[in-house]
C-alpha cells in the first residue's frame, strides 16, 4: 500500500457477552493453542458505522449508507414526499428495481441486504420521479379467469425502456458513502457494481487464554401470592471478560478513490471513522452487563510504501497475570516489544501515536494527551504524506 493507517488498540472489557454465537455464547477462537475470547470484525465495524450515524460530527448524513431488504419502502416514502400515490409508486419502484436487476420477493422485499449509500437511494428516487411515465407495467394475461402475477411481475421488470435501465444502473458508483468506501460491499445480482474496502478489520482476541463462565438467573413474578414460594423463570447465560487486541488497517488511496477522488470528504470520514473505532463497543448484552470499558491503549501509525502488519502474533504465547502488573500492562509490554522487531527486521517504521492510560510508559511513538490529539496528528501526517 502507498499510503497506509493502521489502528493497534488493546481493551479490556469487564464480564460481559458482547458478540454472541449460534448458542448465545460469547465468540471464542483458538489461537496459539488456547481458547481465546473473540469479537468478530463484522461485530466491530457495525458498531463503528452505529456510532458514527449517531456521533456524525462535520460529516453529514448523506455520506453515509443503509443496509437493509426494504429499499422499497425507503423508495416509496422518498416518492410520497413528492406526492406520489402509495400503491402507484410502490408499483413503479418494483417495477425500476427489476430493469435494474435487483429482485424483489412478494413482501416487498429484496433477495438479500443491500448496501446503499443514501445519495444513491435518493438518485434513484429521482430517476423513478424524471421517468414516471415511462415506466409502465404491463397488462398481466388470463390464465382460467385468473392474472398470471408472477409472470406479469417478470414483464415489468423487462419492459423497463433501455434508456432508463442504463440511467438506473448508472447510479450504483458508491455514492460518496464512507462506510461503503471504507468496508466494501458485494451485490450479487450485479458483480460490477461491487466495491473492494478500503479499510481491513481484524477479528478481536484476547491476548490471553478465557474460560467461559456462566450466570444463574432467576426472576420472580411481582403479583405472586405470598404464600407461593419460587422463582418463576430461571436460566443460565454465558459470559467472560478478556484483555482483547484490535487491529485495523485502511488503505488510504484506495479510500479516496472509493470516495470518487474527494480528499475533503474522505478526511472528514477518518476524523469520524478513527474515533469510532476507538469509542464505539458492541451492544450484545450490554443490558445486563454494561461493559462500558473505553480502551487503555490506542496506536494510530501512518506508513507509507509499507505492508500492513497486524500484531496478534505478539501474544501467540498467552499473557498470564501476575501481581505485578495487570493483563493490559503486560499486553502493552508484548505489543510493542514485537512491534520493534518487525520494525528493526522488516524496515517499516513510519510514525505513530500513543495514547496509554495505562502505568506502563510506552517505548515506541509519539505519546499523545487525549484522543483529539491522537486524532488530529494523524490526519495532519495524512494531509502531508498525500498532498491534500
Amino acid at each position: 500500500m502507498k499510503h497506509l493507517l493502521e489502528i493497534h488498540i488493546l481493551q479490556n472489557f469487564a464480564p460481559s457477552n458482547l458478540n454472541r454465537d449460534d448458542t448465545g455464547s460469547p465468540k471464542d477462537a483458538i489461537f496459539g493453542g488456547v481458547r481465546r475470547g473473540r469479537i468478530s470484525s463484522q461485530c466491530l465495524k457495525r458498531a463503528a458505522r452505529e456510532y458514527v450515524r449517531e456521533n456524525p460530527g462535520g460529516l453529514p448524513q448523506e455520506a453515509l449508507a443503509l443496509r437493509t431488504k426494504r429499499l422499497v419502502q425507503a423508495l416509496v416514502e422518498q416518492l410520497k414526499a413528492k406526492g406520489r400515490a402509495e400503491e402507484e409508486a410502490r408499483q413503479k419502484v418494483e417495477q425500476a428495481l427489476g430493469g435494474m436487476g435487483l429482485k424483489v420477493d412478494a413482501e416487498g422485499k429484496t433477495q438479500y441486504l443491500l448496501f446503499l449509500g443514501q445519495q444513491e437511494v435518493a438518485r434513484i428516487a429521482d430517476l423513478i420521479e424524471q421517468h414516471w411515465d415511462g415506466l409502465v407495467a404491463p397488462q398481466a394475461e388470463e390464465e382460467g379467469g385468473k392474472k398470471k402475477a408472477k409472470d406479469a411481475k417478470k414483464a415489468g421488470r423487462e419492459a423497463v425502456p433501455d434508456e432508463i435501465r442504463k440511467a438506473l444502473s448508472r447510479v450504483l458508483d458508491g455514492g460518496k458513502a464512507l462506510d461503503v468506501a471504507l468496508f466494501g460491499r458485494m451485490l450479487a445480482d450485479l458483480p460490477e457494481k461491487n466495491q473492494d474496502a478500503a479499510c481491513q478489520v481484524a477479528h478481536a482476541i484476547s491476548t490471553h487464554a478465557v474460560e467461559r463462565e456462566f450466570d444463574f438467573y432467576t426472576a420472580v413474578d411481582d403479583l405472586k401470592p405470598d404464600d407461593n414460594a419460587g422463582a418463576d423463570m430461571l436460566g443460565t447465560v454465558e459470559f467472560n471478560s478478556a484483555c482483547f487486541y484490535r487491529y485495523a488497517a485502511i488503505d488510504l488511496e484506495k479510500l479516496r478513490a472509493n470516495l470518487q477522488g474527494d480528499a475533503e470528504l474522505m478526511l472528514r470520514g477518518l476524523e469520524a471513522f478513527l474515533r469510532a473505532m476507538v469509542k464505539a463497543k458492541p451492544s450484545g448484552k450490554q443490558n445486563s452487563f454494561a461493559a462500558h470499558n473505553d480502551p487503555e491503549y490506542v496506536v494510530f501509525a501512518v506508513r507509507q510504501e509499507a505492508d500492513p502488519r497486524n500484531l496478534a502474533n505478539a501474544f501467540e504465547k498467552p499473557i498470564r497475570p501476575n501481581k505485578e502488573k495487570s493483563l493490559t500492562e503486560a499486553s502493552l509490554e508484548q505489543l510493542e516489544a514485537k512491534w520493534q522487531k518487525l520494525s528493526e527486521a522488516y524496515d517499516q517504521n513510519g510514525e505513530a501515536w500513543v495514547l496509554n492510560l495505562t502505568e506502563v510508559k510506552s517505548q515506541i511513538g509519539t505519546p499523545v494527551k487525549n484522543l483529539g490529539e491522537l486524532v488530529a496528528k494523524a490526519l495532519e501526517k495524512v494531509r502531508a504524506n498525500m498532498g491534500v
